[in-house]
């Protein structure tokens, strides 16, 4: 069931009108959610209810063993068998096939003809995000960062909560799980500003992202057949296809966790604005950025290291979030590369120099030429993230460089009106987002006219049924 399907018109309306009528119980409010959650995600598959149930069984197991065992070895014990059975099924399930298929061909490329058998294994959406969390609550729980009760219903509401079960973010459990440990009071100003960033979520995804994809769908089905002029626009579509797609998808989940009484962090700032590729991996994804930095980064020793250690530590995080994205080639260079973009700023002790998430309030000739400096760099990356394979990314960049390749885009004319309108789109989103400097709009357009919000809101929301089309799936549900 996605966000932009009827399906959820009909099911959000019921499940919202359910959860309310039990106002000051949150035992009540929990079961409605974890229910909903049931539903919701055994529509996409009902085969793998049992699987995050038995994720969820085994994080509250942990649980009860960590708060009553008091010696420190024995908590240790535990903690490392959640971890090891919950990356085990990970494991298992994304990338048994990939490292099968990549054994038997090192294998063939030195004449040993090693079949391994490969299964027929179906990915369960949402298993990377679910996973991440479930090991978030456990580690949170050893060091005794969570505050509160330890009971089943708040443990499946934490990890099931439907808003964030496909896609996240992945919200670390001190922040998310206490605020199921207690019923929630229905509030106007948090509904309302629930309300407009899932229709700004809906506006990127569906006339941003969905139309985006249109195009970049049929350009990377035939590279062949297009110059390097509409590669190019390919290439920069794709960076804002992904842009909308998933910072929409964060904005609709986010939002639709205030309407339930539940805060989430924000999962994108204004990534595209960034000044260098570590300011760009504070805005980008920051959910899953602050995951690998807490529960792996830092025990591996951070920064606080040699800097070798430091640069080996920065070099795992990135292929680890390479390989988290998906069982190909292409994703691990895409970590590889990105590696490779931050380890000089790592050298030159520049990358903290902007600070966390803030913008200047006036943008310098220098920073601006930085800022494309950076999308540069994170649109190459883009294109190998979205290639098929390695050979068809290095064959996509290299014809970008290809001077005598490039005129007239060579795109059918209905589709070069199709990016024009995505282009003003685009610019519409990047004007209101670089206003309210922040990439979750839900501050009003004009905030003395209250009829200007009014109608600037009716407007976005016709904007994009227009554009609306069925089946158009989120990128990272594949992840």
């Amino acid at each position: 069931m996605l966000f932009n399907s009827l399906e959820f018109v009909v099911f959000f309306p019921i499940v919202f009108a359910v959860y309310w009528l039990a106002r000051q119980n949150g035992k009540l409010q929990n079961a409605i959610l974890v229910v909903a959650s049931g539903v919701f995600y055994a529509w996409v598959d009902w085969r793998f209810i049992f699987l995050i149930g038995f994720t969820a069984m085994l994080t509250y197991i942990t649980g009860r063993a960590l708060l009553s065992s008091r010696q420190n070895r024995g908590r240790k014990g535990y903690i490392i068998v959640n971890i090891v059975i919950n990356l085990a099924i990970l494991g298992f399930f994304k990338y048994y096939n990939f490292f099968i298929d990549s054994f038997n061909d090192a294998f063939r490329s030195i004449g040993v003809a090693l079949d391994m058998p490969t299964l027929q294994l179906i990915l369960p959406v949402g298993i990377s995000f679910y996973t991440f969390k479930a090991i978030s609550y456990s580690v949170d729980l050893y060091k005794n960062k969570i505050v509160g009760g330890h009971n089943l219903l708040s443990v499946l509401c934490y990890l099931m909560f439907f808003p964030q079960l496909l896609a996240g973010p992945i919200e670390k459990a001190r922040d998310l799980y206490p605020q199921f440990l207690q019923p929630r009071c229905f509030n106007y100003n948090q509904a309302v500003a629930g309300s407009k960033m899932i229709i700004w979520g809906l506006f990127k995804k569906v006339v941003i992202a969905d139309t985006a994809c249109n195009i970049v769908n049929s350009i990377y089905g035939d590279i062949g057949g297009y110059n390097s002029s509409a590669l190019l626009i390919c290439a920069v579509l794709y960076s804002f296809q992904i842009y909308g797609d998933f910072s929409g998808y964060s904005d609709m989940a986010v939002g639709i966790g205030k309407l339930f009484g539940i805060e989430s962090k924000k999962n994108f700032n204004l990534p595209y604005l960034s000044r260098d590729i570590a300011e760009f991996w504070k805005r980008w994804h920051i959910s899953l950025n602050t995951w690998f930095v807490e529960y792996v980064y830092i025990p591996l020793g951070g920064s606080k290291v040699s800097k070798f250690v430091t640069i080996r530590n920065t070099f795992i995080i990135f292929l680890l979030s390479g390989l988290w994205h998906g069982a190909n080639w292409t994703f691990i260079c895409w970590g590889l590369y990105h590696a490779l973009l931050f380890v000089p700023l790592l050298l030159l002790g520049r990358t903290k120099r902007f600070g966390k998430y803030e913008l200047d309030k006036c943008i310098t000739l220098k920073e601006w030429l930085n800022i494309l400096l950076t999308f540069v760099l994170v649109t190459i990356g883009w294109i190998i993230f979205r290639s098929p394979d390695i050979s068809v990314a290095f064959d996509f960049i290299k014809r970008l460089f290809d001077l005598s390749d490039y005129g007239m885009p060579n795109i059918n004319p209905k589709r070069l009106f199709v990016i024009l309108e995505c282009m003003m789109a685009i610019m519409f989103v990047a004007f209101m987002e670089i206003k309210h400097k922040t990439s979750e709009v839900v501050l009003s357009f004009a905030s003395q006219y209250r009829i200007a919000n009014f109608m600037g809101y009716i407007v976005v929301t016709i904007w994009a049924i227009l554009f609306y089309s069925v089946g158009q799936t989120f990128i990272y549900f594949q992840f």
